[in-house]
């Protein structure tokens, strides 16, 4: 039931998907798609919750406890962007269509992304500690580098959704990593005075 809500929320977006569209694609009985989740919204709910548990875990999955660091942001971002490529509809859902559909389903995209963003925080900051980086860039920076790193990734995977997740990974790996192994030796872009 769930697949086919998934299918048809990404096709044909939350307000313009009928619970009948979802029942029929589904093999079931409107009535049926009402007892178990018992409203469109409940039913949006557990399509943008499975898909964003899915996502978490193929990112988590993926990253090498003890690794080195540029291995262990390479094999969360590969896994993100396979899972991503390799599931279109989910993806679609999570980052174009519950972030404009309100609350609570924006709310709970926004959580998803909170606890991603966190974890690519504490990765860039064991990697600073690691590099024995000045405190100050771990305490000051490595947040909004980890806010910066995921919005790139989810802005990647909605325009080069035709390219393959190693190439959008690597792509994104070369941005993020040449500017991060810089920091990592201290070196740190500065304005100039005018």
């Amino acid at each position: 039931m769930l697949d086919a809500a998934v299918a048809t929320f990404a096709k044909r977006g939350y307000r313009a998907a009928s619970m009948d569209e979802i029942a029929v694609a589904a093999g079931v009985s409107k009535p049926l798609v009402y007892l178990y989740l018992h409203s469109k919204d409940e039913l949006y709910s557990a399509c943008v919750r499975r898909e964003a548990e899915a996502l978490q875990a193929a990112v988590r999955a993926a990253v090498e406890p003890g690794a080195p660091a540029d291995r262990q942001l390479w094999s969360g971002l590969l896994a993100f962007f396979e899972h991503t490529a390799a599931h279109p509809d989910g993806w679609a859902i999570l980052y174009s269509q519950a972030r404009t559909v309100g609350e609570p389903f924006a709310e709970e995209v926004a959580a998803m992304r909170a606890e991603i963003a966190e974890f690519v925080r504490a990765l860039i900051g064991a990697a600073a500690a690691d590099a024995h980086c000045d405190p100050v860039l771990a305490d000051r920076e490595v947040a909004g580098l980890a806010h910066a790193l995921v919005g790139a990734a989810e802005s990647l995977a909605g325009w080069g959704a035709a390219h393959s997740g190693r190439e959008n990974a690597a792509t994104l790996m070369n941005f993020a990593w040449s500017g991060l192994a810089n920091l990592m030796r201290g070196g740190r872009w500065e304005p100039s005075a005018r």
